[in-house]
């Protein structure tokens, strides 16, 4: 799906507020209409996998009112493992979002696409382990059970919310940054300079040197980040030095820069500096970690971890582990000349990154978590969500079209402000700019009083769902329906919409006049599964309604089980035609999903947000359906039944049961 410029001369825009059917859509909202100044109506199909040869689309596209807001305050976990405040983040910049390969849903890096704020009513959201949003009610998260909103939509809409004990995914409340204070500081240096410095005196006194004593002080680095804060803190600290190159790169080695000052007044400085102090404070011992960590630390197949051969380092370590609430175990490793002490943090991703934010280590490289596999050992449950009034809020739009707040996984507004979304039911795009054809009687008519027009029938709609919601108030598919009834011309329709009994009366007489059917686009019967990927379209209870009140005032009535999605809904296709058929339909057909151009995108996002745990096996029957390789196959006699066992099964069962059901006699 490609952008509409807003600037096109061509398109004029005019706000509407749009009013739902029971059971259908959110609560009002506003939508820019852009009209169609295309002088035809009917598009002429040559395609042998339908029934029919010449479509009429009224609307291009469908309301969809969607929004995600969260509180400026909120932490985002950026592409350095580092944290920045949701209002503070700009377009450009690298954070952390997540990916779903096969089963598992892993850590990736991903770039911000866009940034907003609105003023939304917003709502606290506590966890069990502490951790505190602020989204408004449209936000949604990734709980065990897919993506839900913060909040209940407003009757009679419906969409999944979060409840009381849902539980989150992701690691749990971030830890907040800290000021660097003057004993943070000097702990980050003791780490650092006891961990990789070199500083010694030199006694040359009964070697006839110009200077007898010679003090060095020197710190070599190949990470800069870690060497130019050591420099930094120094400097804050009363210690002067200088840069220089400590050693080329060479293959297999990256290259090494160093500090260093050679005064006996740096040296007695930088000494006093990195003394163990009697009384240690947190921020000194979080310092020291921090400092020790980017001297002789390492994160790598999952392990963190603290090596030393220093008895005195490792008991410090342990002291400054405890003194921050770190679970962290010494591991002796026996060497031939001295043992080595690994200081090993437990507890996992959590504990690695919540370490990370609390000692605030300089080397990013160390802060990699990508590809680690996302999974959740905080107690995320949902205790609580009350509503707190109006609020600035923020919001985002990533390549991977989420991000990760204050340490849960959180949705963002994929393509704002020109979002795209498909309606899986019958391949209807739901966006807030609906293009409209107002002139499509007049169209119709010139195309019905042309010489070469046969009276074939018109398909209501090929593309879009004529009886979308602004239908209500626009009646262009009903002016549409006269026009038919007036040239006594055979009319098909198709639909999901409640909206269809409101043209009973017209429909009775387009079957009396001429050859009239209208099939409602139908197939799921498990509620909530339909309202997790046709958000806005009403639910199938209703729709089986509208199926038997057409079929009580006598218009012909079928259902279309479209589209069939393998691994979602192909086991509910009994069920449809079986509640269909007891509500009066006679006739039914079957098409199974079909994801041509970018349409495989949306759906496949769509799928893996409402089903992150299935979506993998989802998705890999799909292609079962069209080769094993693709998702979508656009050759006739195969795009709309796919082939292979697994669509001559879903066929099977298909005809085997309208046989049962005496439907299409």
């Amino acid at each position: 799906m490609e952008r509409r410029p807003v600037s096109n001369p061509l398109v004029r825009f005019r706000d509407l507020s749009v009013t739902y059917d029971e059971g259908e859509g959110p609560a009002p909202a506003k939508v820019t209409l852009l009209e169609d100044q295309s002088r035809t109506i009917l598009s002429q199909n040559d395609s042998p996998d339908v029934g029919f040869r010449w479509s009429a689309n009224p609307y291009r596209g469908c309301l969809h009112a969607c929004a995600y807001c969260l509180d400026g305050a909120t932490p985002i976990l950026m592409g350095d493992g580092r944290t920045r405040r949701l209002e503070d983040v700009r377009i450009g910049d690298e954070v952390y979002g997540t990916r779903l390969e096969g089963r598992y849903r892993y850590y990736v890096r991903t770039r911000i696409e866009n940034h907003w704020a609105t003023k939304k009513t917003a709502y606290a959201v506590k966890l069990a382990d502490g951790t505190k949003l602020t989204a408004s009610g449209d936000h949604r998260f990734l709980t065990n059970r897919g993506w839900k909103y913060v909040a209940q939509a407003e009757r009679p809409a419906q969409r999944p919310f979060l409840t009381h004990g849902n539980q989150l995914l992701g690691l749990g409340q971030l830890a907040s940054g800290r000021a660097e204070t003057d004993d943070y500081k000097r702990g980050y240096l003791t780490g650092m300079i006891r961990g990789d410095g070199l500083l010694r005196s030199y006694d040359y006194s009964n070697q006839r040197r110009r200077r007898d004593v010679q003090y060095q002080f020197r710190l070599a680095l190949a990470d800069l980040e870690a060497l130019h804060r050591s420099q930094r803190y120094l400097a804050d600290l009363a210690v002067e030095t200088t840069e220089f190159q400590f050693a080329a790169a060479r293959s297999g080695h990256r290259a090494v820069q160093a500090i260093r000052a050679n005064s006996r007044s740096t040296f007695d400085r930088v000494t006093e500096l990195i003394e163990w102090p009697e009384l240690r404070s947190d921020e000194w011992m979080r310092g020291f970690l921090g400092g020790l960590f980017d001297a002789e630390g390492s994160r790598s197949q999952h392990v963190l971890r603290i090596a030393s051969m220093n008895t005195v380092v490792t008991e410090r370590t342990m002291e400054a582990m405890m003194c921050w609430g770190f679970d962290a175990v010494v591991e002796r490793i026996e060497r031939e000349d001295a043992p080595m002490f690994n200081v090993r943090l437990r507890g996992g991703l959590r504990e690695h990154i919540r370490f990370f934010h609390t000692v605030d280590a300089a080397i990013s490289r160390k802060w990699d978590i990508e590809g680690t596999a996302l999974k959740t050992t905080a107690d995320l449950r949902v205790v609580s969500v009350e509503p707190i009034g109006p609020r600035d809020l923020f919001d985002i739009t990533t390549g991977t079209g989420d991000f990760i707040a204050n340490g849960v996984v959180s949705h963002n507004c994929y393509a704002r402000p020109t979002h795209e979304y498909l309606d899986m039911g019958a391949g209807t795009d739901f966006d807030t700019k609906i293009v409209v054809k107002r002139n499509a009687p007049e169209l119709l008519r010139e195309a019905f009083d042309k010489k070469s027009w046969k009276g074939e029938l018109v398909m209501f709609s090929g593309v879009t769902d004529c009886y979308q919601a602004i239908e209500r108030d626009l009646l262009i598919t009903r002016q549409c329906l006269e026009v038919c009834l007036e040239y006594k011309n055979p009319v098909s329709v198709i639909s999901k919409s409640a909206l269809v009994e409101r043209d009973i009366d017209l429909f009775l007489e387009l079957a009396k006049h001429a050859r009239f059917n209208i099939h409602i686009s139908l197939a799921f019967t498990d509620n909530e599964m339909s309202r997790s990927l046709e958000p806005w379209a009403a639910s199938p209870d209703r729709r089986f309604k509208t199926i038997e009140r057409l079929a009580k005032a006598g218009v012909p009535v079928g259902v279309m089980c479209a589209p069939i999605m393998p691994g979602i809904n192909d086991s509910q296709l009994v069920g449809v035609l079986e509640r269909a058929a007891g509500a009066g339909a006679t006739t039914a057909g079957w098409v199974l999903l079909r994801l041509p151009g970018a349409v495989k995108q949306v759906f496949e996002e769509r799928v893996r947000e409402v089903m992150p745990l299935a979506a993998g096996k989802v998705l890999h029957r799909i292609r079962s359906t069209r080769g094993g390789e693709k998702l979508y196959d656009a050759s006739f006699h195969t795009r709309s039944r796919g082939q292979k066992t697994y669509t001559n099964t879903i066929a099977i069962i298909f005809d085997t049961t309208i046989k049962h059901l005496n439907l299409n006699l």
